[in-house]
């Protein structure tokens, strides 16, 4: 059996290499350096495993030439990168990692949020490009008192909401499937996606990209939001319109955005 990676640090590979039941199990393993998608086929394509990240793109087209692939494990939360119909008409197997970073990513969503909140990068803009050290229009807010608006209540957005109770936030959340227990054992409640703009003073975003995600803020809803309020976005890009986005914020409807990913 032939095993191939796609894209990992040496760090990485020199993990799996150690791994001596893969070795005893007779698994060969091969690594490439680019991303896995139909520009960029490897020069082999017997392998039955492939592990890949977001950045790879498993369409149809791509499976076709891949004769004997059988499973694909995506080392990410999200699988939109892969068609799941034509893996399971293939009898492909496909994996994720539902607790991937869930930690990690609440953490940096609140990193976005103090970067915001303390206007530290226009502090260090200032001061960096300006040479200016005088605290003029750098004035913040404290997050105690405030209200978080959790859009998706999964793994990653639990913690959130634990982080934001530790800053002495009110919480309001949506998801498809609430969590009543959750929601007694952290002290939030559910809402609608329509009530939770209209209360929150910053919105955080946290759903799997989906055809009912699409644009789940776009330029109906996000109009919605508070005057001055706050988006943050560590989820997938395709989950907020852009357009409507730039266009809230040249309209200073909202004070701000903090991104890891656009669409």
């Amino acid at each position: 059996m032939k095993a191939a990676f796609f894209v990992l640090t040496q760090q990485q590979r020199d993990y799996i290499m150690a791994q001596k039941s893969l070795r005893n199990a007779g698994v060969t393993l091969v690594f490439y350096d680019e991303v896995l998608d139909v520009d960029h086929i490897p020069p082999e394509v017997d392998f039955e495993i492939a592990s890949i990240f977001i950045d790879s793109s498993i369409d149809e087209k791509l499976v076709s030439k891949l004769p004997n692939l059988k499973f694909i494990a995506t080392q990410s939360t999200g699988y939109d990168h892969i068609d799941l119909d034509v893996c399971k008409r293939r009898g492909i197997i496909v994996s994720s990692v539902p607790s991937y970073g869930e930690r990690t990513v609440a953490e940096y969503t609140f990193a976005l949020i103090l970067m915001l909140s303390r206007k530290m990068y226009d502090a260090y803009h200032r001061i960096r490009e300006k040479r200016q050290f005088n605290l003029r229009e750098l004035q913040g807010f404290d997050l105690y008192g405030k209200t978080l608006g959790v859009v998706g209540t999964g793994s990653i957005g639990k913690h959130v909401i634990r982080i934001a109770k530790g800053f002495g936030m009110n919480v309001v959340a949506c998801d498809v499937y609430p969590n009543e227990a959750m929601s007694k054992e952290l002290e939030f409640k559910y809402c609608s996606l329509e009530e939770l703009l209209e209360q929150s003073d910053i919105v955080t975003l946290h759903v799997p990209y989906l055809k009912s995600t699409h644009h789940l803020i776009n330029k109906e809803n996000i109009y919605q939001m508070k005057r001055g309020a706050y988006l943050i976005n560590t989820s997938r890009g395709q989950v907020v319109e852009t357009e409507a986005l730039v266009r809230a914020l040249k309209d200073e409807h909202i004070a701000g955005a903090g991104l890891d990913v656009l669409e």
